[in-house]
């Protein structure tokens, strides 16, 4: 095997690195007690009830999926990298022709052809995705990285078992991904969820704005410091079923699309309710 080589490191990768450090081990809202377990576990059954039709246990990668209209459930590390990058800011349908495409026009999972292609051929191969021009060169960068650290176009290594037994951690699995330029904490956490079975949480745009609504996180929280601390205080049974229904009730809802909306949504009834309740107990 050859010996992996250390890329020195941009000052975004540094930057990504000590703030997963930072936050590895805790919070980054130390004082903040939301969401407690029993919250959790509430608004999992609101959802459940709400979204019967979307599955909240994990299914087995398979090799043959698109990795980019199923968030990165494939076996193939790499497969799961790039599918969850083409699907960054743009629907499910356009990111999956986007996935499609790349992997007519190059073979599936041949990432030695994609890596040595002129630009221009992985632009035209992805553009029905959006952004085709800086997610090929995220993609063919990615590539090039894991090339010249792992000396092949593979990291299967972090979906198997060490010499010790053992699994490589979590922190470490998110430390390795998101060293790459152009993967940042929550698409690593995807890979981790749906490539690699972990319990991890993954936050995006509407699980964000849910994250809000809830009260789950400090008004000035940003995203990457809610999925630090979402993926801390939440209980891990519950993580994958609670990201499936969130962006899915996110996607759907009109009443909790916009803070001000006068339409009915079931959270912030749910939201509406604890705090009577809470005033109740504080009275008596």
């Amino acid at each position: 095997m050859v010996k992996p080589q250390t890329i020195p490191e941009s000052p975004h990768r540094a930057k990504k690195r000590k703030l997963l450090e930072s936050y590895a081990s805790e919070s980054p809202f130390l004082n903040f007690p939301h969401p407690t377990p029993s919250e959790a576990v509430a608004v999992f059954n609101i959802l459940s009830e709400a979204h019967p039709q979307y599955a909240t246990r994990r299914t087995s990668p398979k090799l043959t999926t698109n990795s980019a209209a199923t968030c990165g459930n494939v076996s193939n590390v790499i497969d799961s990298l790039i599918g969850t990058i083409l699907s960054q800011n743009t629907s499910g349908r356009n990111s999956s022709r986007a996935k499609a495409s790349l992997d007519a026009a190059f073979g599936r999972n041949n990432f030695s052809a994609i890596a040595k292609s002129p630009r221009d051929a992985v632009v035209e191969a992805i553009q029905h995705g959006g952004l085709a021009n800086k997610k090929a060169a995220t993609i063919q960068n990615l590539l090039k990285s894991i090339k010249e650290r792992h000396g092949e176009y593979s990291l299967q290594h972090l979906a198997e078992m060490g010499k010790d037994g053992k699994q490589v951690s979590n922190e470490e699995l998110m430390k390795e991904l998101t060293s790459y330029d152009g993967v940042g904490p929550k698409t690593a956490s995807c890979v981790l969820m749906f490539c690699l079975g972990r319990d991890s949480f993954a936050v995006d745009t509407h699980i964000f704005r849910l994250s809000k609504v809830l009260g789950w996180v400090p008004s000035s929280a940003d995203r990457i410091l809610t999925q630090a601390h979402l993926d801390r205080m939440l209980p891990a049974k519950l993580k994958y079923g609670l990201h499936v229904l969130m962006i899915q009730h996110g996607r759907t809802c009109q009443g909790c699309k916009k803070s001000e909306s006068s339409t009915p949504c079931i959270l912030k009834d749910f939201v509406k309710e604890n705090k009577l309740s809470a005033s109740a107990l504080n009275k008596e």
